[in-house]
């Protein structure tokens, strides 16, 4: 006599708009990452460059230091040819 919805259809529908939002959220929140690494982040491979050049020396506190001469330099560099 009464109609009775399927659960079943409801259920799948609930879950596949549930699975559309979160992945478009996901891939919203992974996009803002990288773009705030890119934009405003040390690119990987100037610091593994940097890391590279200052190998040589013993204590971390002047491998950091030589890092952040290095980086300073390119970047310097970088604004000189602009």
């Amino acid at each position: 006599m009464y109609a009775q919805p399927n659960p079943h259809r409801t259920h799948a529908l609930t879950a596949l708009i549930a699975s559309t939002l979160a992945t478009i959220i996901g891939v919203g929140i992974l996009s803002a990452v990288a773009l705030l690494f890119q934009s405003r982040g040390l690119p990987l491979e100037e610091f593994v460059a940097a890391e590279r050049a200052c190998a040589r020396l013993a204590y971390v506190s002047e491998r950091e230091s030589c890092v952040r001469e290095w980086v300073a330099a390119s970047h310097g560099h970088r604004v000189a040819q602009r």
